[in-house]
């Protein structure tokens, strides 16, 4: 099956949809919104580089003929998120998408007093999309969230929920995925009205990969674009999660040992029920901490 008979079997018109993408911008953002963009979706980019927003904004515009907005947030600020969130409450989205996220970065505390990789893939998401549930509602809408196959190396830990004291990059990153996933599925366990799906792409070739020293770098990145997927196929499992919503504990991912192949849903088994009891709870602590902090 090549990616164009996929897309005729898989995928509708979204005219008269609007959908809200966060990390637009970056290598999957961009293909995912291409394709949205190419069924007729409205869009609105939520990103944290304004001038490459508004060119890329401009340019699906162009492309496509689509209603394009955007809204400037960074995930790192809690007060950013909050004033994304509030904005995006007053544009009737049909579909919030969770796409960004930060792997390897310079690692310091946010004014959230959480870890910045914890708070980027985790805090930050879980606030809005918690948030915008009641106007979702109204909507019959859905909320798509990516996470990883990176969750699979971390255990909750309630004594450093953020893994501030870790180092390992996929760590602090794979708990934060790990929260994200699991927390979504405790809160939209009992949820009637709005739809979730929870996808992964595996792994491909985008900035969130370029995280190792120069030279290493430089040696493995051919290697990684012919032995991984493109972003252009591997964002089709979030494409799916557009059109299809996953059960509780399951995800839409890479048919082939979640790396290759097209999306296929399976079920999830790397966390028990004490701790995805665990995780909700974290989860809503941390939302009730970010509604009053400033930055």
């Amino acid at each position: 099956m090549n990616i164009e008979k996929w897309l005729r079997k898989n995928t509708a018109c979204l005219k008269g949809k609007k959908i809200a993408v966060t990390g637009s911008t970056g290598g999957l953002g961009r293909e995912l919104c291409s394709y949205l963009g190419s069924l007729g979706a409205e869009l609105i980019l939520l990103d944290r580089n304004k001038e490459r927003s508004e060119q890329h904004r401009d340019a699906l515009k162009t492309r496509f003929g689509i209603d394009v907005k955007c809204i400037n947030v960074d995930l790192e600020c809690i007060e950013s998120v909050r004033a994304a969130t509030e904005a995006l409450r007053r544009e009737e989205v049909d579909i919030f998408i969770h796409n960004a996220g930060a792997y390897s970065i310079p690692r310091h505390k946010t004014a959230t007093g959480y870890d910045n990789v914890y708070q980027i893939n985790f805090a930050s998401p879980y606030y809005m999309i918690r948030s915008l549930l009641p106007e979702l509602r109204k909507r019959k809408g859905r909320v798509v969230a990516v996470g990883s196959i990176a969750h699979n190396y971390s255990k909750t830990d309630p004594l450093d929920i953020d893994f501030s004291t870790r180092r390992r990059s996929s760590l602090v990153y794979g708990n934060a995925k790990r929260h994200l996933m699991f927390s979504l599925f405790e809160l939209f366990k009992d949820e009637k009205e709005v739809s979730l799906s929870i996808v992964h792409p595996g792994i491909t070739f985008t900035n969130i990969t370029a995280h190792y020293p120069k030279l290493v770098f430089a040696v493995i990145k051919h290697p990684m674009k012919v032995i991984f997927m493109k972003p252009r196929k591997a964002v089709l499992s979030i494409l799916n999660g557009v059109f299809e919503s996953t059960a509780y504990c399951e995800w839409i991912g890479p048919s082939v040992f979640d790396v290759w192949g097209y999306p296929k849903k399976r079920s999830l088994k790397t966390v028990d029920s004490s701790e995805r009891t665990e995780i909700g709870r974290i989860a809503e602590e941390v939302y009730e901490d970010q509604k009053y902090v400033k930055n």
